[in-house]
C-alpha cells in the first residue's frame, strides 16, 4: 500500500508546483515559503489533534526530538531554496532538478541507515542524474 501513498505524494507534489507558481508570482519568494509553511502548520496540527494523536508527543526521545528538528531544519531550507528557484526560473525546469534529491536520498540512505542498493535502485538513482544533467544543461 506504500506505493498508493507515494503517487499521491507525487501528484500533490507536482500541484504544489504549480500553485506555488502562480503564487509567488507578485511576492517576495520568502514570504510565499511562509504562508505556504504556516498553511501546512495548522492543516497538520488540525488532523493530528482531530484524530488524537498527540498522545505520544511525550513519549519522543531527546534523538528523535533531535532528528525532527534537523528534518524540518532540511525541509524548511528545502522550500526556501525551491520557491526562490520558482520564483526566477520555468517549473518544468526547476522541478525535475529537485527531485535529484531522490536520487541523493538512495545514496543517503546506503551510507548512513544500512540500507541495501539492489541493482534495479542504483540504476533508478543513475537515470534520476542522467536526467537531472539533461534538464540542467
Amino acid at each position: 500500500m506504500w506505493w498508493f501513498y507515494a503517487i499521491l505524494s507525487a501528484v500533490f507534489a507536482s500541484l504544489t508546483a504549480i500553485f506555488a507558481k502562480i503564487g509567488v508570482a507578485d511576492i517576495h519568494s520568502n514570504l510565499a515559503t511562509a504562508i505556504r509553511t504556516l498553511i501546512v502548520f495548522v492543516m497538520l496540527w488540525v488532523i493530528v489533534i482531530v484524530r488524537g494523536e498527540t498522545k505520544g508527543i511525550s513519549s519522543i526521545s531527546k534523538q528523535g526530538v533531535f532528528f525532527l528538528i534537523a528534518s524540518g531544519i532540511a525541509t524548511g531550507l528545502s522550500w526556501l531554496f525551491y520557491f526562490k528557484a520558482i520564483k526566477i526560473g520555468n517549473v518544468s525546469q526547476v522541478a525535475p532538478v529537485d527531485k535529484l534529491s531522490l536520487a541523493l536520498t538512495i545514496i543517503l540512505a546506503v551510507v548512513f541507515l544500512g540500507e541495501s542498493l539492489t541493482l534495479k535502485t542504483a540504476i533508478g538513482a543513475a537515470l534520476i542524474l542522467a536526467g537531472t544533467l539533461v534538464m540542467i544543461t
